[in-house]
Order: C-alpha cells, then structure tokens, then sequence
C-alpha cells in the first residue's frame, strides 16, 4: 500500500476513534482543536482521495466511515510511528553497548526457532501454510513499497511456533523475543546493512511446504545465522569494532 499524507492519516485516526460517521465539518472541527487547521472544503477533497482509494466509504447523509482497507491502513501508520520510536531506542542501545545482548537472544532463538521449524514441517496443515504465504506476500508488498515490514518478520516466527504446536516452545520464544519487540531493532540493523530477511523467509516456507523438516531446520538455522552476521556487521559499520560472527552459546 502506497504511502499517504500526515492529513490522510489525521483524517483515518479520527474516523478510526469514532464510534459512528462522520462529516468533513466535524473533522475539521476536531483537528482544530488539536491544532491543526485544515479547511472544510480541503478535508473534503481529501476524503474523496480517500474514498478512491477505497480507505473510506460515505454512510448515507451521515458522513463517512473506515473500510477494513481503512483500517488496516491506519494500523500500518501508527506502526510506522511506533517503529520510529523504536529505532530511537536501538541507536541508544547501541550506545550503550548492546551488541552482546542482542547476539545472545539470537542465538537462543536459534536453537529454539530451528526445533519449531522443524515441528511446523511435521504438523503444518494446508491452511497453516497459506497463512504463512499470505505473511510472507504482505511482508514483500511492505518492503518494496518502502513500509516497515517488522510486523510480518514477527508474525512469521510466530506462527511457525503455532504450527509447531508446542506451547512451551512457543512461549519460551515469547519471551526471548519479548513479544515481537524487537523485530524493529533487528528491521533497522538490516536497513542499514542493506539486508533484508524476505528471501530467507520465502526458503523456510518452502521448505515447510514440502512438508521437509530437515531443510525446514536448515533454512530457520541458515536465517538466524544470517541475522547475527547482520549484527556484527552493523557494529563493524557504526562502532569499528572487531567481532566473532557466532558468539558462544
């Protein structure tokens, strides 16, 4: 989905906060009392865009209201905003040195993410696998339109735990990955390494809808391998500092 404006976006957030539609005199209404003065005409022009690109819709007289494509479109904006609060935080990570803990979680990621492909090869039924191809296919939409893809990288993990169904597996990835937390910190790294992990994911579903656990492992190992080469080579970049790309378990 093609990028939108700071309006289009203050536009989608108040019709997203309204529990019915709403007209371009009340839009413009509540902007003002945020401070941002927008005219009638001009919300109204902007809600017509909107409509064409099938992110509102009119109901009747009443004004208008979200589509589910509205929906999701204001979810991926405010996630873009959190993914910037996010990358504040790995720059003052990485300040302060953080480049071990980060490459420890990898590596218990490794080890556990390689027994939950392998379990997701086994047990995955043809509705898993279409799940894990639609993430995979949003994923790459994402990234080739220049939007953050760090949603889809955690969502996949995840779900190769829930079609490995072992909850214990899963929750310990959970809590190592706490909660998907992370995913914009290791999206950031690879931006500026000018990696991506698209690729690695397309060869883990592959392998896992071949129904193969040997390669589904080999792929997942393959991947987190290539995540701590990322790491290490991102503090070569910024810090200058020699590392060992496979740090001690």
């Amino acid at each position: 989905m093609p990028r939108h404006t700071g309006e289009d976006y203050q536009i989608l957030k108040i019709l997203g906060e309204s529990d019915f539609p709403l007209g371009s005199g009340t839009i413009s209404d509540k902007l003002k009392a945020m401070d941002i003065d927008i005219s009638e005409a001009t919300i109204g022009r902007s809600l017509r865009r909107l409509d064409s690109k099938g992110l509102t819709e009119r109901a009747g007289f009443q004004g208008r209201c979200l589509t589910e494509a509205g929906i999701k479109a204001l979810e991926e904006y405010e996630h873009d905003q959190d993914l910037q609060v996010k990358t504040h935080y790995m720059m003052r990570l990485a300040r302060a040195g953080a480049k071990d803990e980060l490459l420890h979680i990898l590596v218990a990621r490794r080890a556990i993410e390689k027994e939950t492909c392998r379990l997701a090869a086994e047990k995955a039924t043809d509705a898993d696998l279409e799940e894990l191809a639609d993430i995979v296919d949003w994923h790459l939409e994402h990234i080739q339109s220049g939007m953050s893809g760090a949603r889809e990288d955690s969502e996949f993990h995840k779900t190769i735990a829930k079609i490995g169904r072992n909850k214990f597996l899963a929750a310990a990835l959970d809590l190592i990955r706490q909660d998907g937390q992370l995913s914009p910190v290791f999206e950031y790294i690879r931006e500026k390494v000018g990696s991506t992990v698209v690729i690695d994911h397309k060869k883990i579903l592959e392998a896992l809808q071949k129904r193969d656990p040997t390669a589904a492992e080999r792929a997942m190992a393959a991947h987190m391998e290539n995540v701590i080469k990322d790491v290490n080579k991102y503090w070569n970049i910024v810090h200058g500092q020699e590392s060992s790309e496979h740090p001690s378990n």
